[in-house]
Parts: structure tokens; C-alpha cells; sequence
């Protein structure tokens, strides 16, 4: 199916068989192998891990404090990070198990036989990794059925967002974070301690949107992910996608012309990093864009929906694209 892949006109037929749209493309800056840490973050990290405390991670959204946990597990030899998301409703045990009553509430209605607590218990990020720090034997009578133990392991968890739950929330794992424990209250409020010399790697990020209570920052490593300035934007780029013999192509510079031209003008929603790697990667995709696809001013405008997000912004950025055009061809 040749692009537009979309028409909206009225003159197309349904078609019979679905189309065959391309595969997405993000995965590819996503890898995390791909990613390119600064000095501080390094610095910060590697204090982090050498006392064994979690690092909390703030920074403009997609300046890429998530895909740190993966580059770093990648990076170690570990396994794909355990993570958490986060929510306003989530609550301190959410990090370690759910309990599943209304399941064992209904199963009791129907008279069900042969079942346990354990039955109703799914661990979660926090929970999991601890857990995976002991031998099986250790913890065979709290692993519910199906539960996969691969053996004793150290893991990274990602606790994600963290400034979207109440300020209970930070409160109310202080010393579970700090001494890596939990207790599971519908299994006799058992206590499980990670064994520490595999204990669990604890990533923590946050978008600032509300203060971080001060007990739980004394027990982190902070680190705030500035904004990339334009040369370490364009080591990025090339990384992540793959453009090692573009870095000073015509493209990629003005590319980045504009990109910061839009970004430092009075918007409400600035765009950041892992949009302007999409923004580059759907001006390459479109047809007819040749080696540098903004010497056409109408790719330049069919593309901005990845780089701005409200309906003002759309009117700024499409002024300051035009601008940006009429100097360049001067």
C-alpha cells in the first residue's frame, strides 16, 4: 500500500483485505544499546550502585530517564527490568503484590475447593525481585502457582513516574526500599527479605509534577536529566537511529536548525527528545523527501503533529516554519 496510507476523501472503496502497513519504527530508538548516557548520569549511577541505593531520575519528559533502566540492565547482563507504572490509586503494597479478593470473595460464593491464599497472590515489580534473590527452596511455601523461579538473581526495577501516586505513596515504602523487604499480610503477614548481596537495583523516575517527600529523597541517589544541548542531540540521533555517516548531513543539521527554533520559542508544550526522533524519522519515511526532505516546505508542515501536542502551539510552530523556510532560501 503506497503512502498516504490514508486518503479521508470519500473516494476510496473499503478495501477487502487489510492493509499491509509498515512496522513501527520507534523500536529503534528504543533499543538500549542505543542509549547514550551523559557524564552526570554515569556519575550518578555508578554512586548509586556502589551504596547500594536506589537513583531517582527527574528531567523533562522524553529525555529518556525510562530507557535508563533498560540500557543499564542491558549494559550489566541482567534481565529486562521489572517495572512499575506508576498511577494515582497506587498504593504501597501495589509495588510488592496484589491480592486478588474479589476473586476469592466470589469463588467462595460458588464454593470452590482446594484453595489457598497463595492462589490469589500475584507479585509485582518490587515483590518479584526480591523474591528472585533467594534460592527457590527459601521461598517455595510464598510462590503462588505458576510462578517461574530461574534461580537466584540480582534484577532491575523500575519505579516509574513515582510523582503520580499520592504523597502517601513515597511515605509509605521508606523502610521497605531502604532494607528491601515487604510483608504479604493474607500469607500471616509473612516477612521476605532479599538476600543483599543480589539485592534488587531500584531505578525511580519522576516528572516533578509534585514534590518528593524529603525522608524518601535522603534515600535516594538524584539525578536531573538536562535537556541535551545541540551537539550531544546529534550524537543521540545518530546513535539511536543508526545514521553513523549522517551526523553532519545537510538534514540532520537543519533538522536540528529547527527543531530548537521551535523548542525555545514561547511554547506551552515543548517538544523533546523522543519526539524530535520520531519527527526525523517520519520526514525520512515520507516519499519524495530525497536527501533532505525540508527543502519542501509541505513535509516540513505534514509532519509537525509529532512535534507539537496542543492546538496553539500548531499555530506558533507553523509561523516559525515558515520563517525558518523564507531565511533559509534567502
Amino acid at each position: 500500500m503506497e503512502f498516504p496510507f490514508y486518503l479521508g476523501d470519500g473516494t476510496q472503496k473499503q478495501r477487502t483485505t487489510p492493509a499491509n502497513l509498515p512496522v513501527s519504527q520507534r523500536a529503534k530508538f528504543m533499543k538500549p544499546e542505543n542509549y547514550l548516557a551523559d557524564s552526570g548520569l554515569r556519575d550518578a549511577c555508578n554512586v548509586a550502585l556502589l551504596l547500594g541505593q536506589p537513583l531517582l531520575l527527574t528531567g523533562e519528559p522524553g529525555t529518556g530517564k525510562t530507557v535508563f533502566a533498560y540500557s543499564l540492565a542491558w549494559e550489566l547482563g541482567f534481565h529486562t527490568p521489572f517495572k512499575f507504572e506508576t498511577k494515582s490509586t497506587s498504593t504501597a503494597r501495589d509495588l510488592f503484590y496484589t491480592y486478588d479478593t474479589l476473586k476469592q470473595f466470589q469463588e467462595a460464593q460458588n464454593q470452590v475447593k482446594d484453595r489457598s491464599s497463595l492462589d490469589y497472590v500475584t507479585y509485582n515489580a518490587l515483590g518479584k525481585a526480591i523474591l528472585l534473590t533467594k534460592e527457590q527452596s527459601e521461598v517455595q511455601d510464598f510462590l503462588p502457582p505458576g510462578f517461574e523461579h530461574p534461580g537466584s538473581r540480582r534484577s532491575v526495577v523500575l519505579i516509574d513516574e513515582v510523582d503520580k501516586a499520592s504523597r502517601d505513596f513515597p511515605n509509605d515504602i521508606l523502610n521497605e526500599l531502604e532494607q528491601l523487604y515487604f510483608r504479604v499480610l493474607e500469607l500471616g503477614n509473612v516477612k521476605i527479605e532479599a538476600n543483599l548481596e543480589l539485592q534488587p537495583i531500584v531505578v525511580i523516575t519522576s516528572n516533578s509534577e509534585k514534590d518528593l517527600p524529603d525522608a524518601f529523597l535522603r534515600r535516594c541517589i538524584y539525578y536531573n536529566i538536562p535537556f541535551p544541548e545541540k551537539d550531544r542531540l546529534r550524537n543521540i540521533i545518530t546513535d539511536r537511529l543508526g545514521l553513523h555517516s549522517a551526523g553532519s548531513s545537510e538534514f540532520l543539521n537543519d533538522a536540528l536548525d529547527l527543531f530548537f527554533k521551535i523548542r525555545n520559542s514561547n511554547l506551552r508544550k515543548k517538544p523533546a527528545t523522543a519526539e524530535l526522533l520520531g519527527w526525523i524519522m517520519a520526514l525520512q519515511k515520507m516519499p519524495g523527501g530525497g536527501d533532505n526532505p525540508l527543502v519542501q516546505p509541505e513535509l516540513a508542515l505534514r509532519t509537525l503533529s509529532n512535534l507539537i501536542k496542543t492546538a496553539e502551539d500548531q499555530t506558533k510552530a507553523k509561523e516559525i516554519v515558515a520563517q525558518w523556510l523564507e531565511n533559509r532560501q534567502k
